[in-house]
């Protein structure tokens, strides 16, 4: 049998792959190198994601392939916990560290006791509107695309999203780390920029890793190469395994 014949031939019932997105990777790079890797084996496997991770974020990126992107729907509503720094002091038209600096401003005034109140006052149910540098849809277009262009849409839809933990975990002026419990479709990047408005110095996300997605943790992910030999691995233990079962037909009729 034809070695691409065999590759096939492998079933389809599909995989979760977690994935620990490395820095300045999009979700759509993690997508496509997986899938492509699909590809090189002879494979047409369909590879989605549940969950998107901006650039500048690392962590848990959950993957679905084959048969298991019917269920990407039922895990994109799933709570998602992140740890990261924002930092006060300064803000970003992105709200994280894509873009530069401005408003820069003095923080040595701020008590922990203030920091840990702002904190505390975000939990709950609040209405979020997209960052204009995000992937949000705006009249067939991503609002990064008229952000880029210098366009700002201030009737951006906001959505509903609950806040259940706001933890800060350090404190290290500008700086400040935490830990957030956040529903989904939460953007990370506007809570920071809200923190630092509300302190009245400003302040943007400088980083964040995604923790989990509901149960899924991300000690249980692997690196994008470690998830690529998996891969190459596997299709090539299934096609020798053909392969041998072809050989011991042969000989049988023999």
């Amino acid at each position: 049998m034809d070695e691409q014949r065999n590759r096939e031939t492998l079933p389809d019932a599909g995989d979760f792959l977690l994935i620990d997105k490395p820095l300045d990777w999009s979700s759509f790079d993690v997508v496509a190198k997986i899938r492509n890797t699909y590809k090189q084996c002879g494979l047409k496997r369909k590879v989605g994601h549940c969950g998107t991770l901006d650039p500048k974020a690392t962590g848990l990126l959950m993957l679905a392939t084959g048969r298991k992107t019917k269920e990407i729907a039922s895990l994109e509503v799933l709570d998602k916990v992140y740890d990261g720094a924002i930092k006060l002091g300064a803000m970003t038209e992105s709200h994280d560290c894509e873009t530069a600096e401005y408003g820069h401003c003095n923080t040595d005034h701020l008590t922990e006791k203030e920091l840990r109140s702002a904190a505390s006052a975000f939990i709950g149910i609040h209405q979020q509107q997209p960052p204009m540098h995000s992937a949000a849809w705006h009249n067939g277009k991503r609002l990064y695309e008229h952000a880029r262009k210098g366009v700002e849409i201030p009737e951006r839809k906001a959505k509903e999203i609950a806040i259940y933990r706001f933890e800060i975990t350090s404190i290290e002026l500008p700086m400040v780390y935490f830990i957030l419990h956040v529903s989904k479709g939460s953007y990370i990047r506007v809570i920071a920029h809200e923190f630092g408005t509300r302190l009245g110095v400003g302040g943007y996300l400088a980083s964040l890793r995604r923790l989990s997605i509901g149960t899924w943790q991300l000690s249980s992910a692997s690196t994008v190469a470690d998830t690529v030999e998996g891969i190459l691995q596997k299709a090539s233990s299934t096609t020798q395994g053909e392969g041998r079962q072809e050989d011991a037909c042969v000989l049988l009729s023999t």
